[in-house]
C-alpha cells in the first residue's frame, strides 16, 4: 500500500526514463508522451543542453539565500525582460506561487499609491490559476473550493464570453482583471485577440490592471513567446511557470516598472525562488526557445490541427470540435473523454483531460512530424473503435 496521500487519481503506470517525446517503462514499453508533465517539459525529456546546464551548475552552487545577489537569476531576468513587455521579474517555484504573487503585486501597487480600497480581482468563473488557497478562490470553481472554507474574499467572477457581466462587475474597489490568455484546464478555450484588446482598453479606461496568466500557454507553447503577443497588447502583470523550467520547478511574475515600484524589500519573498540551479536551467531553456523553434511550433501546429480537423470530418459523431493555438491543443468529444483517453493510453499515446469533454494534447515544442503522424494514427484507430 502506498504511503502517498490519495489526492491524485494516478494511472497504474510508471516510467523508468524519458527521451524527447517518449517515456519508457521499466520493462521497456515505449509511450508517446503528449502530456509532457502538463506542458512542463517544453523541450522534451532528457534534453542534452538542460542536462549539461544542471550538471555544470550542480558542481558549483545549488542554493543561496535571496539576501545575496544571484548572477544566474539576474541573467534570466534580463532575458525575460528583453523578450517581453516587462521591466522587472520576481522568481517563484511554480505556477500557483506565481499567480498568488501576481495577486499580491496588484493589490500592493494600489496600496502604495494610497488607493487601499482597490483590492478586488475579477476572474473568469471555472478558470484555473493554481491550487493554493487564494488561487482556487480566484478560479471560482465550486469543485475546487468545496471543503476549503472560509471563502477567501476579494474575487469576483464572470462567465466566459459574458462581456456585459464583466463590465458590470468593475467598481471603485476593483484592482485588476486576471484571465488566462488560453484557458487550459477549462477546456483549451482560446480568448479571441479582439477580446483581449477590448479588455486591455477597458482596464485602461477604468484605471485597473490587466493580469494575463500564461503559466500554461506561455514560453513558446502558442508559437509566440507569449500567447498575448497575437493580440498585440501589453499587460501589466504576467505569471509564468511550466515551460520556463523545461521540467525543473521555476515560476516567475513579470511586471512593468510602475507596478514593481510597490514591491519594496519585505513585501514578498520565496526561500527557493530564484536559486542558482533553477536559474541555470531557465537560462538554458530560453536559449533554445528561439525564432527557429517558434516557427517550428507554428508549422507543426498547423499540420497537427489541420489533420485533427480532417479526423473530425471523418468521425462527426465522436469529435465535436478541435481547439487550440500552437501546441496547446484540445479535442472536444460529444461524450465523456475518460474511456477515450484510456484507449489512447492502451495504444501507447499519453494525453490528459480538460473540462468540457476535452482531451488535452501537449507535445514538446520540438516535436517531430513523424511523432505527430504516429499520434494521428493512434487517434484515428481509437476513433474507429468508438465509431
Amino acid at each position: 500500500m502506498s504511503a502517498l496521500a490519495n489526492n491524485y487519481k494516478r494511472k497504474n503506470l510508471s516510467f523508468a526514463k524519458g527521451k524527447g517525446s517518449f517515456l519508457i517503462t521499466r520493462n521497456g514499453k515505449k509511450y508517446l508522451d503528449f502530456v509532457q508533465g502538463i506542458a512542463v517539459n517544453s523541450l522534451g525529456h532528457s534534453n542534452k543542453k538542460l542536462i549539461s546546464a544542471i550538471n555544470h551548475q550542480s558542481k558549483k552552487l545549488w542554493h543561496v539565500s535571496n539576501a545575496f545577489k544571484i548572477p544566474e537569476g539576474e541573467l534570466l531576468a534580463k532575458k525575460l525582460v528583453k523578450r517581453s513587455f516587462a521591466d522587472s521579474v520576481i522568481f517563484q517555484n511554480s505556477g500557483a506561487e506565481a499567480t498568488e504573487a501576481a495577486i499580491k503585486v496588484a493589490r500592493r501597487y494600489f496600496y502604495s499609491i494610497g488607493k487601499t480600497h482597490k483590492n478586488r480581482i475579477i476572474c473568469i468563473k471555472n478558470s484555473f490559476h493554481g491550487r493554493t488557497i487564494a488561487a482556487i478562490h480566484a478560479s471560482g470553481s465550486k469543485k475546487m473550493t468545496e471543503g476549503f472554507g472560509p471563502k477567501v474574499q476579494g474575487f469576483d467572477h464572470f462567465e466566459f464570453g459574458n462581456h456585459n457581466k464583466l463590465k458590470k462587475l468593475i467598481n471603485k474597489n476593483t484592482a485588476a482583471i486576471m484571465i488566462e490568455t488560453i484557458m487550459g484546464e477549462g477546456g483549451i478555450k482560446v480568448i479571441p485577440n479582439w477580446c483581449i484588446r477590448a479588455i486591455r482598453d477597458l482596464c485602461n479606461k477604468k484605471g485597473i490592471l490587466l493580469i494575463l496568466d500564461e503559466v500554461q500557454c506561455g514560453i513558446g507553447r502558442s508559437g509566440k513567446f507569449f500567447a498575448f503577443e497575437y493580440a498585440k497588447v501589453k499587460p501589466d502583470i504576467v505569471p509564468i511557470a511550466k515551460g520556463i523550467g523545461g521540467g525543473f520547478p521555476i515560476g516567475a511574475v513579470l511586471m512593468t516598472k510602475k507596478i514593481s515600484s510597490a514591491m519594496v524589500p519585505g513585501t514578498h519573498g520565496s526561500t527557493f525562488g530564484g536559486n542558482p540551479l533553477a536559474m541555470a536551467v531557465g537560462n538554458a531553456v530560453l536559449d533554445q526557445i528561439n525564432k527557429n523553434l517558434l516557427n517550428h511550433v507554428k508549422k507543426m501546429s498547423k499540420y497537427f490541427i489541420n489533420n485533427l480537423k480532417n479526423l473530425k470530418k471523418k468521425y462527426p459523431k465522436i469529435i465535436k470540435e478541435i481547439r487550440g493555438v500552437g501546441l496547446l491543443i484540445g479535442i472536444q468529444l460529444f461524450e465523456d473523454q475518460t474511456n477515450f483517453i484510456n484507449k489512447l493510453m492502451e495504444n501507447k499515446l499519453l494525453t490528459i483531460r480538460a473540462s468540457e469533454n476535452v482531451i488535452r494534447i501537449l507535445p514538446p515544442l520540438n516535436v517531430k512530424k513523424t511523432e505527430i503522424n504516429l499520434a494521428l494514427k493512434i487517434i484515428n484507430k481509437v476513433c474507429k473503435e468508438f465509431n
